[in-house]
């Protein structure tokens, strides 16, 4: 039986992970958080791998707290840059693949087509730029590893919008959302899915990848589907980004490309409104 290490276990996708882990056989895995293996401390990080077997890492750890790390870079830095890279050469030295789960926010929001794997990269902020520097510690060190780049993550469990939307729903009757900002809603179970598809696989098309799930939206127009699909009663209103200041910028633009992973892993994506429908579902 092979052992596929989680890192980042108590989060949204980690623990998507864990809700599809009976989809696939002869896997044990290993699910652990910060308090269990600091990924930023590089002797935890080889004693770890030293006294378990692993024969995948699926790296869901990751400093996301996109406007505190903007005051808070050294943090930022050691567990998107430095937690990366030593997950990377413990997995080389002991022979393990890597999925290592990347962001929408490695480019500056400026073009007006989806994002291949292939465009440039330009991060506006700390977060985007941390997140493309572990990404590329990553390709240097290790042969044998996917990085999947994804945008707008969002499901049942955890903390992100369509949670905070309908929390809100409960004590307002009206909500300013800012509407120009253009991207694409991903429900975390529908990642993690393709994640565990590579895994069982055992495939070796290394590389990076876009995933995100299909069709393109605002902010606005999300939480509009949110109440839409919740029956939830409340009034949305459009605003701009610069009427709702955050200490680090958004990409106005951030529509990823996913013709490179459907290809390479034969897969169909649903749209962006129908996995809202059975992320809210869960809820209900």
């Amino acid at each position: 039986m092979k052992t596929i290490l989680v890192t980042g276990g108590n989060g949204q996708l980690a623990t998507c992970i864990k809700d599809l882990e009976q989809s696939i056989n002869g896997f044990e895995f290993i699910y652990v958080d910060s308090s269990e293996l600091d990924i930023s401390k590089e002797d935890q990080v080889n004693c770890f791998f030293s006294e378990n077997t692993i024969d995948w890492c699926i790296n869901c750890a990751a400093y996301t707290a996109v406007d505190k790390a903007e005051n808070d870079k050294d943090k930022a830095f050691e567990v998107n840059v430095l937690g990366t890279k030593y997950l990377a050469r413990a997995c080389e030295e002991h022979g393990a693949k890597i999925i290592h789960i990347s962001t929408d926010f490695v480019f500056g929001g400026d073009a007006c087509f989806g994002y291949c794997e292939t465009n440039a990269t330009n991060p506006i902020g700390v977060y985007g730029a941390t997140k493309l520097q572990g990404e590329q510690e990553l390709e240097k060190l290790l042969e044998r590893h996917f990085i999947f780049r994804t945008s707008w993550l969002y499901s049942e469990h955890g903390h992100n919008f369509m949670k905070t939307m309908l929390r809100l729903s409960e004590s307002k009757t009206e909500l300013n959302i800012v509407a120009d900002q253009i991207g694409t809603p991903t429900y975390a179970k529908d990642l993690a899915a393709v994640l565990l598809e590579v895994v069982s696989s055992n495939s070796e098309a290394y590389g990076l990848y876009h995933f995100s799930n299909e069709g393109v939206t605002s902010w606005y127009d999300f939480a509009h589907a949110i109440f839409d699909i919740s029956e939830r009663e409340i009034e949305v209103f459009p605003i701009k980004s610069e009427d709702y200041p955050t200490p680090a910028k958004r990409p106005h633009f951030s529509v990823l490309d996913k013709t490179k992973v459907k290809s390479t892993f034969n897969i169909k994506i649903p749209h962006w409104r129908d996995s809202l429908k059975e992320a809210i579902k869960q809820i209900d």
